[in-house]
């Protein structure tokens, strides 16, 4: 099992790429030290939940169940919980009481604002239907810290795509001005759950995240594809199936910025051009463009 010992000491060897300092350290090991963790509040809007799928699928340097049941308190989180219907939103207003400006709120998907928000409703108190954007509204101001995983809470992504007759907006937008601090985004379709993991730890230490212009931590998003991508040496592709570059061929590795080719998904098996696909820019704010692999270089 891996143990919250084991956990800090991960931490302490992953200091670098983690960014945290020794002061950081010290602080993560406060917090996992104490009887409850730094709360955690997951909210699910207008998405697929294909991000908290691609958490769940990963197994290093440990499963996002333990993490979130062992390491951080995880008081609400409508997939993963046990509870539903009105004993679960119970369950967050108690935590929320209890640890009011300290908790972690995470939404993962676009914010429904059309028709007061009712095009996506998390639960209810008495009998009244709670809305993504009433929550959201209500838990942002008193969050410790807001972090919008996955593309569509993000920059609305393919929840928000088109005429969306449901007027899903980003989370950052939607809290704009109502939060002390800006909203974390992790985009990514499916967000990169190294990248998840490391703002969470980075939070947990007490650590403040460096947004680039578009809400991103700089340490997580620091550079394009194409700047680590295998392929960009290569002769460019003329069609589909060879081996080389794809930039010709409609892919946005240049202008997007993510950690694919190191991370890769499913725990380090593959990623889009390592299968001979483009990037689709999925973590960029412009996500989806249609078509998704245009003709055309971006050089």
């Amino acid at each position: 099992m891996f143990t919250r010992r084991d956990f800090l000491k991960w931490s302490s060897r992953s200091a670098g790429a983690l960014g945290l300092s020794q002061l950081g350290l010290f602080r993560l090991g406060q917090a996992l030290a104490a009887e409850s963790s730094p709360p955690l509040i997951w909210l699910h809007g207008s998405s697929c939940s294909g991000c908290s799928i691609a958490a769940l699928n990963a197994v290093t340097p440990t499963t996002v169940d333990d993490l979130l049941l062992n390491r951080v308190s995880a008081k609400y989180d409508g997939l993963l919980m046990a509870a539903g219907a009105e004993a679960a939103i119970q369950a967050m207003d108690l935590a929320v009481q209890a640890n009011d400006g300290q908790f972690i709120l995470v939404v993962e998907g676009g914010v429904p604002t059309a028709a007061g928000g009712r095009y996506c409703v998390i639960g209810e108190r008495a009998g009244v239907p709670i809305t993504l954007l009433d929550a959201v509204k209500e838990l942002g101001p008193r969050a410790a810290r807001v972090i919008a995983v996955g593309t569509c809470a993000a920059y609305k992504g393919v929840a928000g795509a088109g005429a969306n007759p449901t007027g899903v907006q980003p989370l950052g937008d939607v809290l704009a001005g109502r939060t002390a601090k800006p909203v974390i985004n992790v985009p990514g379709c499916p967000a990169p759950p190294e990248q998840l993991f490391q703002v969470v730890v980075n939070l947990l230490a007490g650590g403040e995240c460096a947004l680039d212009a578009d809400g991103r931590p700089r340490t997580c998003f620091p550079h394009t594809v194409h700047w680590t991508c295998p392929r960009k040496h290569l002769p460019k592709a003329k069609a589909f199936g060879e081996l080389g570059c794809l930039v010709d061929l409609g892919c946005r590795g240049p202008v997007t910025t993510a950690m694919c080719p190191k991370h890769k998904w499913n725990n380090g098996k593959n990623w889009c051009a390592a299968a001979g696909h483009p990037c689709i820019g999925c973590a960029t704010p412009g996500f989806p463009a249609s078509p998704l692999t245009p003709t055309g270089s971006y050089t």
